[in-house]
């Protein structure tokens, strides 16, 4: 069973309509693949998911369609869908896509005042990511545990998200989103942050808002550009290392199984 959390808009309110079973469909599919509980090559019940959501199976057929034609899932050969299995060359493309958009967008919000609750959101969210690394200094961990790592997630999209949700330019807004989501399909095998690298993200993050708040299009503008390029060497070098590891241990399962029996340290 897929099982996760899942908001809902209220029933229809002067003239608003409530959210479609096909939008809940949509949305529920995109939170299974965002967390994992889809994994990359994990293929999807139909019956499953109408069950979960108590529909029939024609709206999540057609949400299905809607995510495929996205770039999400895949055909797969025995006809049903399948997450799609980021490649490579898809990192690549998605995060030259991500810098050409994002980079565009925060030269906008840098070009107006900012209102200062949304300047002290902005703040919070990049003064938590410095609390996880006094957590990583008073507990001498190496890395970011898994709870820890979704913390810093939830500031890291929090921070992004809010930034470009200052655009008011809603078609902008679900691209970079959907960019964003579909880089996070194999973000899934990311390794918890260390300190080095919460240190850099945290100071990207504060070069860029101090930019947008006096108003420097251009100092906010390469601070973000700078930004999403050393995201995207990580993710990538992350993607070798588990392409790696992948291919030893199905040329040479006796190795990792050699291992397992004799754990270093």
């Amino acid at each position: 069973m897929y099982s996760v959390p899942m908001s809902r808009r209220p029933k229809s309110q002067h003239g608003v309509p409530e959210i479609s079973i096909r939008e809940k469909a949509y949305l529920y599919i995109q939170q299974l693949v965002a967390t994992g509980r889809l994994p990359a090559g994990g293929g999807i019940s139909e019956l499953q998911l109408a069950k979960d959501l108590g529909s029939s199976r024609t709206p999540i057929r057609e949400a299905m369609n809607q995510l495929a034609a996205e770039g999400m899932l895949n055909q797969s050969k025995n006809g049903g869908m399948v997450v799609s299995q980021v490649t490579r060359e898809d990192i690549t493309e998605l995060y030259e896509l991500r810098e050409a958009l994002e980079v565009y967008a925060v030269g906008r919000v840098a070009s107006q005042p900012m209102v200062q609750a949304d300047r002290e959101r902005l703040q919070k969210l990049i003064d938590e990511i410095g609390l996880l690394q006094k957590e990583l200094r008073k507990t001498k961990q190496d890395v970011l545990d898994h709870g820890q790592m979704e913390r810093f997630i939830a500031c890291d999209l929090g921070f992004h998200a809010l930034l470009m949700s200052m655009t008011n330019n809603a078609r902008l807004q679900k691209i970079i989103n959907d960019t964003r989501l579909l880089i996070s399909i194999f973000a899934i095998h990311r390794r918890g942050h260390d300190l080095a690298a919460l240190k850099s993200i945290q100071q990207y993050h504060q070069q860029i808002l101090d930019g947008v708040v006096q108003q420097k299009a251009d100092v906010a503008m390469a601070a973000l550009a700078g930004h999403i390029r050393e995201s995207q060497r990580e993710r990538l070098s992350e993607y070798d290392h588990w392409r790696r590891e992948a291919s030893l241990k199905q040329s040479v399962p006796a190795f990792f199984d050699i291992h397992k029996m004799n754990p270093v340290g």
